[in-house]
């Protein structure tokens, strides 16, 4: 990750808006990774690349005494302060998730959502959770999935010479992603440093703009309803999904 990424405006690469697809894959994917750290009252938790520290916030109100971990001062800075507005009481540390400043088992989980791939070597982000872990705790990574059903799809669409609108394709990776998941790749660095307990996944077809276009002429009720139905197939089929979330037990 270059510091210049840090603190710059990412509506570029990342999608800002509030279509039902995205709506729904990204509430779906901060439930399943919350879920997936086994948020006990009193757990503590560590929250990799925090952003703004909405995820540890949701922790707080299960009573989990969640730690962000955030290399950007004015992330820290921001979520500090929605921390003070909303209540949140989530202690902050600004530092590298490749080198946190934490001694070995200091934590019941640690979870990266929709971070990993932001990291130059997120291998050594993965070893350093694993490393800040108690035995039989747990490890838990949200990474997007550059090999889903949805990004074929889409690719085949805008490669077929129909309606490019300008802007970045779904599913090119973007310029501050360095890494381009798939699957196995996303596996295999999870079990090195972690055997594996839980593999899911979240959403299908999101960002093919048919499917966009159907989800929004629908009423409300019947969008939510073949969303649900999609997430469904996403779980049984979890490496065409959008979002794959393992978890792992620290070696």
């Amino acid at each position: 990750m270059r510091v210049s990424d840090l603190d710059r405006d990412m509506s570029d690469v990342i999608p800002t808006g509030s279509s039902p697809d995205s709506s729904f894959l990204f509430e779906r994917m901060a439930a399943v990774t919350l879920d997936a750290t086994r948020p006990a009252p009193g757990a503590r938790v560590l929250d990799s690349a925090a952003g703004l520290g909405q995820d540890s916030r949701a922790l707080g109100a299960r009573g989990v005494l969640a730690v962000c971990v955030e290399p950007s001062h004015r992330m820290t800075s921001l979520g500090r302060m929605l921390d003070a507005e909303q209540g949140g009481g989530a202690t902050w540390v600004q530092a590298w998730s490749e080198s946190l400043p934490f001694a070995d088992d200091s934590f019941d989980a640690a979870f990266c959502k929709g971070a990993l791939d932001h990291f130059d070597h997120p291998d050594r982000c993965i070893a350093e959770l694993a490393r800040v872990v108690r035995p039989g705790g747990r490890v838990v990574l949200a990474v997007a999935n550059f090999d889903a059903l949805g990004c074929r799809l889409q690719r085949l669409l805008d490669r077929s010479g129909r309606e490019t609108p300008p802007g970045r394709r779904t599913w090119h990776v973007p310029s501050d992603h360095f890494t381009r998941y798939d699957p196995a790749l996303l596996r295999a660095q999870l079990e090195a440093h972690a055997h594996l307990e839980a593999w899911t996944g979240i959403s299908l077809l999101w960002g093919v703009r048919p499917w966009m276009r159907l989800l929004e002429r629908l009423p409300a009720s019947w969008g939510t309803g073949l969303l649900r139905a999609a997430d469904a197939l996403a779980r049984a089929l979890p490496g065409l999904a959008d979002v794959i979330v393992v978890a792992g037990r620290p070696r």
